[in-house]
């Protein structure tokens, strides 16, 4: 297996579509690798690749404010991809892009990506779905940013950052954690401290335990498990025993009436 192969395995948005379909893309793909705090994108510049983090490479979407305060608006990890996902590429971007964590990824041509939706339904129907998905986080990330406290912000993050890790241990600082709910440290140092006498989360060097997932569930917010929901219902999303995405199977797309039939209805209408 070429190591491209073994990359499109570890993105479950590629490695959910059919042979015929992966080879539409496979021949473009370029591999590369990322360090914590690369810049994938910045705002501002034009998009002409589609990032795909790869196994555990974690891309988190920031919004940048002008006195230099920024917070996260979408944590993506190998159930998805960053980039012009629904528009065809060359687009100034709306947000900065930034490595969370380190790791393998997978970037294609926007123009490749967009001649394959348009010859393949699947690639199409996927992507679609996907960009969905992710707009249904972005969207949820907004009103709870609005709405919640710091300590239901916190632990819907946590969570976030789980799922596409699959692992207990977080390897987050408290500066990056900070910066992604746009709070103080001194502040957050409190929330975690908090959290950590509930028996909740374990605070350590450069990482975040978690002690207690459903615990965590039951005192978090509904907005992790709204977004799961909907990639649940969009994208048919399969979980592990640790919360972890571990495969889509997204349903097919719902098939057009055929032209003639429109056509007789709209007749019908007229009669």
């Amino acid at each position: 297996m070429s190591a491209t192969a073994e990359l499109i395995e570890g993105n479950l948005l590629l490695k959910a579509l059919r042979k015929p379909d992966r080879a539409l893309l496979e021949p473009y793909f370029e591999p590369t690798e990322f360090n914590r705090g690369d810049t994938v994108f910045a705002a501002g510049g034009n998009i002409s690749y589609i990032t795909f983090p790869c196994e555990r490479t974690v891309v988190t979407l920031l919004i940048t404010m002008l006195d230099g305060r920024s917070a996260e608006t979408a944590t993506i990890g190998r159930e998805g991809a960053v980039g012009g996902i629904v528009s065809n590429g060359g687009l100034p971007a709306s947000t900065h892009a930034v490595t969370q964590l380190g790791g393998p990824a997978l970037r294609i041509d926007s123009t490749r990506l967009q001649e394959a939706k348009r010859v393949s339904e699947p690639v199409r129907n996927l992507f679609s779905r996907y960009a969905d998905c992710l707009l249904a986080q972005v969207l949820q990330s907004v009103a709870c940013n609005a709405l919640h406290p710091i300590e239901s912000r916190c632990l819907r993050w946590l969570m976030t950052l789980q799922d596409r890790l699959g692992s207990d241990v977080l390897p987050v600082t408290q500066e990056v954690l900070a910066a992604m709910l746009g709070v103080q440290r001194t502040y957050l140092t409190r929330i975690l401290r908090t959290l950590q006498m509930n028996g909740l989360i374990e605070v350590g060097r450069g990482r975040i335990t978690i002690v207690a997932r459903p615990a965590i569930e039951k005192a978090a917010c509904e907005c992790h498990d709204s977004v799961r929901r909907h990639f649940d219902a969009v994208l048919g999303a399969v979980y592990g025993p640790t919360g972890r995405f571990v495969a889509f199977e997204p349903p097919p797309a719902p098939k057009r009436p055929r032209r003639s039939s429109i056509v007789t209805a709209a007749e019908g209408l007229d009669q």
